[in-house]
Formats: C-alpha cells, structure tokens, sequence
C-alpha cells in the first residue's frame, strides 16, 4: 500500500522550468494537432480501377448507343469505380521539438496553478486488488486522474484496470492529447527526473 501522500519529507521538487511555465493556448493547440495529426494513419484502403471488382467485360458496344464510350465499369468517373489517384494519405503535422516541450510545460504548468496536480509518492500496491486502489484515491479525494509514473508494477496496474475514471502513463510518453483530456495529474516521485530529462531541465 503506498504510503500517505501528506508524507513530503523526501519528495522531490518541481522544477520550476517544468511547472511554473507561463500559459501558451496557441502553442498547445499547435502541439496538440501535430500530435492527432500524426497519430492517424492515412493507410484507409482506396482501389484503383484495377483492384475494384468486376468490369471484366466491356458494359455496351462501342457504337450506336448514343452514349460515350466505355471500356470497363471500373473507371473512376463509373459510381463504383476505382479512385483515380489511390495513394496513402500523409497527414503528418511537423512541429520545433523545443515548441513541443514548451507545450507540455505549459499543459504541466496550467494544472499545477489550477491545483488539479499532486505530487505523490510512488503508487504501488501488494495485491492486484482494485479496492486499494479505490481507497488510495478516495484518501486524495479524487474520482479521476492521469497516474504520470516511471516504472508502474504489475499489480498496481490491475488494482486500477478496472477504475474507468484513472489510467497510468510513463513520464517518458507524455502528450499533449492525454495530459489535456485528463481531470487531474498525480506526478509521482521516481517520473520527476525523467519529466526532467524529457524537456531538458537540469
């Protein structure tokens, strides 16, 4: 069971750089869409004519019908027909790594002054057992969280699979996307040096 959030002696402190960054709405709204932008996949399955179904036969003799001249169903200007230009979409967005960083800082830096994020000491659990996941929460008085953590063992992460409302994610792959949809942050001691060693703060 972790031990009392109010037990602060050896907490580690939050850098400054990190957490007391000044609000930037347009620079997280740019590090927000390069992010989504770069998670989708672009790979949605468009046939050309020559991967669409059917059109082996020529649908009505060349002349006489009064109709323009047609050699297969398959044609992209056919309802039906293939896609005339069938390629993988990019929709990657790039963005300054250092605007990036900046942008989690000031993510960071907003819950921080909002009092929406704690610093606690490590949450690990004996047992997979989500009732002691449940009572370590209600001792914080919070019914939602984002856990930024290092190295979540296995229990801990079964005591808190089935708690809807809280999810773990290492300081390492924090995004804009993730910190933002989150009601509250709980930075445990161990992710603190590497939040540092992520945005650069000595």
């Amino acid at each position: 069971m972790p031990k009392a959030a109010a037990e602060k002696t050896s907490a580690p402190r939050l850098p400054a750089e990190i957490f007391s960054a000044d609000y930037n709405p347009s620079l997280i709204h740019q590090a927000l869409t390069s992010y989504l932008s770069n998670e989708r996949q672009g790979s949605v399955l468009l046939k050309n004519r020559s991967a669409v179904r059917g059109g082996g036969k020529k649908p009505f003799r060349q002349k006489g019908t009064g109709r323009a001249r047609a050699g297969t169903i398959r044609s992209p200007i056919w309802v039906g027909g293939g896609v005339t230009f069938a390629n993988v979409k990019n929709y990657e967005k790039k963005i300054n790594k250092k605007m990036a960083k900046k942008a989690l800082s000031s993510i960071l830096s907003k819950f921080k002054s909002e009092k929406r994020l704690q610093l606690v000491e490590d949450v690990s659990f004996k047992e997979p057992k989500t009732k002691l996941a449940k009572d370590y929460f209600d001792k914080l008085n919070l019914d939602s969280a984002l856990i930024i953590t290092s190295d979540a063992d296995q229990n801990t992460m079964l005591a808190i699979r089935n708690l809807k409302a809280f999810s773990f994610i290492d300081a390492t792959e924090i995004n804009p996307y993730d910190l933002i949809k989150a009601k509250n942050l709980l930075v445990t001691h161990s992710s603190v040096p590497k939040l540092k060693e992520l945005l650069n703060v000595k």
